[in-house]
This record gives structure tokens, C-alpha cells and sequence, in this order.
């Protein structure tokens, strides 16, 4: 007797007339929202322009959302390319199926060419960006909910998730991997944000930290997925990926901290004098700049205190 489950939706869609609202859009909306926002004040704190984070994610988020539909289409395409599938249904990206590995990297790409056309280092904008992307994902993958997909084993725990019959699915109760992963990304972000403030992680160690992170709670979700995988060597294909990028983001940690410790003086150059002078700075460097000399004796003066008493030559 099942006493407590999580529901799934009915639709993952609502009709507002002829113009259909998808849950899945709206989370990777809110999310790339959440991300620019935050790694917009982290950036400001940090010694950078206010808009710049928003200026290079035009770049980066196209070429994410293309990355990472790829890489799920390449990985998985027996879903499009097999006898009796829709080929074109590989681009219904609404339906759900985006890589977080292929968004990364191409991600990545496009803010490289943002961050050189505004003549930034790269690592430093992903420093700021990088906790923003844990909440992100951890509101991405609620995606996953609204469409009853990448649900783990069957099991009868208090939480567990129900699935509703259809398409290559079968109705039960299941292990809410979304919600595990949404919350690990979670913790994930706060504890970038300890490590940073503590550490004060520079030159792209903050980034590399997330990617790390990531991957150990994403190893772990993907033990427990049933969703058809290509396996190698007995673990699904993203449990290697998982693997491989979690050795290459710690090498990168300890090689990096070696190389170039500390954190980068200017992320942004120019943005220091766009900064305004408070008129209490000012007063203080005008009170200490000395009096321009005069070549008119009668305006020699002497100051005490507040007054200014003006000498003039005695007349004969």
C-alpha cells in the first residue's frame, strides 16, 4: 500500500490559446535567469562592470543549449536514428534531452568569444558564474519532472516519485533522481560560495570546483537511472564522462593553485575608474592636497583654524 509518493504532473504543457507553455522551458529559462543574475553581483563584488555576465552569456547560452542538445543526440541516437524513429524529432528540444557535459563545453566556447570581444579573462568569468550554475541546474532539472523522464529504479520509500503510464515508460513508483540531483546542486552552490569567501579561489578554481562537485553527485544519480544508456566496461557512458571530468577538474585545482595562486587583482580593466567618488573620499583628498602657489604678495595668507587672515606690507 503505497501512504506517501511524490505526484508527477498530468501535462507538461498548458495551452494559453494557441501558444503552448512548457514546464521544461520555463525551468532552463528560470535558470539561466537565477545564473546571470547572481553571477552578475558576484562579478560587481569582484571589481567588474555591472552587465558584463549578461553580455557574455548571449554568447555562451546559445551555444550551451546547442551543445547540449548535441551531445544528448549523439550519445542517445537510437532514439532518432533507428529504424521506425522520426529523425526530426532531434530537434524538439522542448521534448527534453540536453547534455550537461555538451552544454558545458560549447558553453565554454561561446563565452570565450564573448569575454575576448570585451577583453576579459575567461577563468575570472567563470569564477563569478559558477555557483549560479549549481542553482541553475538544481532548477533545470525539475524539467525532468514535468516530463516523467530520467527517473531511477523502482522503490517504495515515502519520497518516492510516481510515474504515470506512456511512451517508453511504465507506471510506478520510482527514485526521484531529478529531485537527488536538484538538491545535490543545491549544496553544491552553497558550498562554492564557503570555498570561495574561505579560499579565495582564483583563476578559474571556483569553476573547477562546481565541475567537480557536479560530477560526484551526478556518478552517484546515474547508479541508480534506468533510462536506456550505452554501457562500457559495465557503467554507463555518463559515469565515465563523470569520471574522466572529475580527474581533469581536480588536476586543474591543484596544477592551477601552483602555477598562479591567489586570486586576480582586475577582472575587468577599466571598470575601477567607472567607479564613482563618494564626496566624503573627496573632501578628504581635497583637504590634503596643499594650496596652489600665487605669485601676488597680497594674497599671501596664513590659515588658523577655521579662518584665513590675509597679510598685506606695511606701508612706509
Amino acid at each position: 500500500m503505497e501512504l506517501a509518493f511524490i505526484p508527477s504532473p498530468s501535462t507538461g504543457v498548458i495551452h494559453l490559446g494557441p501558444i503552448p507553455l512548457r514546464g521544461y522551458a520555463f525551468c532552463i529559462i528560470i535558470g539561466v535567469f537565477v545564473a546571470v543574475w547572481y553571477g552578475n553581483k558576484r562579478w560587481v563584488a569582484r571589481g567588474g562592470r555591472s552587465g558584463t555576465v549578461a553580455d557574455i552569456a548571449v554568447w555562451a547560452v546559445p551555444f550551451g543549449l546547442v551543445g547540449g542538445r548535441l551531445y544528448h543526440v549523439i550519445t542517445d541516437y537510437q532514439l532518432y536514428f533507428s529504424d521506425g524513429e522520426d529523425w526530426v524529432n532531434a530537434f524538439k528540444i522542448w521534448e527534453g534531452g540536453l547534455g550537461i557535459w555538451g552544454a558545458v563545453a560549447l558553453g565554454a566556447v561561446g563565452a570565450w568569444i564573448g569575454c575576448r570581444r570585451r577583453g576579459i579573462p575567461l577563468p575570472a568569468w567563470a569564477d563569478a558564474l559558477a555557483p549560479g550554475l549549481a542553482f541553475a541546474q538544481a532548477i533545470g532539472r525539475w524539467g525532468n519532472w514535468f516530463n516523467q523522464e530520467l527517473y531511477g529504479r523502482p522503490t517504495d520509500v515515502p519520497w518516492a516519485l510516481k510515474i504515470s503510464e506512456g511512451p517508453n515508460r511504465i507506471a510506478g513508483t520510482y527514485h526521484p533522481t531529478f529531485l537527488y540531483e536538484s538538491l545535490w546542486c543545491v549544496g553544491a552552490g552553497f558550498l562554492i560560495i564557503w570555498a570561495d569567501r574561505r579560499f579565495k579561489l582564483g583563476h578559474g578554481r571556483a569553476f573547477a570546483l562546481y565541475v567537480a562537485v557536479y560530477c560526484v553527485g551526478r556518478f552517484w544519480t546515474e547508479r541508480l537511472r534506468i533510462d536506456e544508456a550505452h554501457h562500457v566496461l559495465g557503467l554507463r557512458l555518463n559515469e565515465w564522462t563523470a569520471l574522466g571530468v572529475f580527474v581533469l577538474a581536480v588536476a586543474y585545482i591543484v596544477i592551477s593553485a601552483k602555477l598562479r595562486p591567489g586570486r586576480e587583482e582586475i577582472v575587468e580593466p577599466g571598470a575601477q575608474d567607472d567607479q564613482p567618488v563618494s564626496l566624503e573620499k573627496k573632501d578628504v583628498k581635497d583637504a590634503g592636497e596643499p594650496a596652489e602657489p600665487t605669485d601676488d604678495p597680497k594674497a599671501e595668507s596664513v590659515t588658523s583654524g577655521p579662518e584665513s587672515v590675509t597679510s598685506e606690507p606695511e606701508k612706509a
